[in-house]
């Protein structure tokens, strides 16, 4: 396993900005772009459309063993995945230590037996790590966006060897990033043309879905089946009926694991 980092990111040019307004708490890195959003009331709820869309992984994975996540942000994600899958062990890489630092304001649980949050370089972590994961959601940016380092070749293929046989890679991209059809090029030769989207789920955020087969050469499983749908569908009316689909699996998980 990787040293922790001795020293925050050098792209960390100013610290992240916490905001409270009322029930509203919200984590910037550039003022006025909210990154991450909580409501104090309901620490573990998803409030932000985009990390709804990336939980349409249990689609793919529905019980799984492990979870890594890349960016920890506010912790939305590890929240609700620490209280909604009691099985899986969450596996947070974070390369910022003063984002880590804000764990305690947004009441993310500390570390124990199942929630780990490492300080360490997302890439090379993986790189070191394969088949380590049933479920990778990456959602790791800076100031200036999508960093390189988390759009190259090298860290799709990573991310690949990283899942197991079955797994499922989710990644949030902006479709304004300047990276993002480079990225979206690279993510799919690394897994082989097996990359769909739901259409507008969460506006400018795509939540792409990459799945490694669970067996070279083996007949297309539920997930690839599934991903082959997404991929075809296209048309009015989808960008509500998939942000309802995402609502709908939320709150499923949510009573299935309250």
């Amino acid at each position: 396993m990787p040293e922790p980092l001795p020293h925050p990111a050098a792209d960390a040019t100013r610290p992240p900005l916490v905001r409270t307004e009322g029930d509203r708490r919200t984590l910037e890195f550039t003022p006025g772009d909210v990154q991450s959003e909580m409501l104090v009331s309901r620490p573990d709820a998803l409030v932000l459309e985009y990390t709804r869309a990336m939980m349409c992984f249990a689609l793919f994975v529905p019980d799984p063993r492990h979870i890594v996540m890349v960016g920890l942000g506010g912790g939305s994600l590890a929240k609700f995945c620490h209280r909604h899958f009691p099985r899986a062990r969450i596996t947070v890489l974070e390369i910022r230590d003063d984002v880590i630092a804000l764990r305690d304001q947004f009441c993310l649980p500390p570390d124990d037996a199942r929630l780990h949050v490492l300080h360490c370089d997302a890439a090379d972590y993986l790189a070191r790590m394969p088949l380590c994961c049933d479920v990778l959601l990456v959602d790791g940016f800076d100031s200036q966006g999508l960093p390189s380092d988390l759009a190259s070749s090298a860290f799709y293929g990573a991310c690949r060897r990283a899942l197991h046989p079955g797994g499922v890679l989710v990644a949030n991209i902006f479709t304004y990033d300047p990276q993002y059809a480079g990225a979206l090029q690279r993510l799919r030769a690394a897994f082989d043309g097996r990359l769909a989207w739901f259409a507008r789920i969460a506006g400018n955020n795509r939540i792409l879905f990459a799945l490694r087969p669970a067996h070279p050469g083996a007949a297309p499983g539920r997930g690839e089946r599934l991903l082959t749908r997404m991929a075809c569908k296209e048309g009015r009316g989808l960008g509500w009926s998939n942000r309802l689909l995402a609502r709908l699996l939320v709150g499923w998980l949510a009573r299935r694991r309250a």
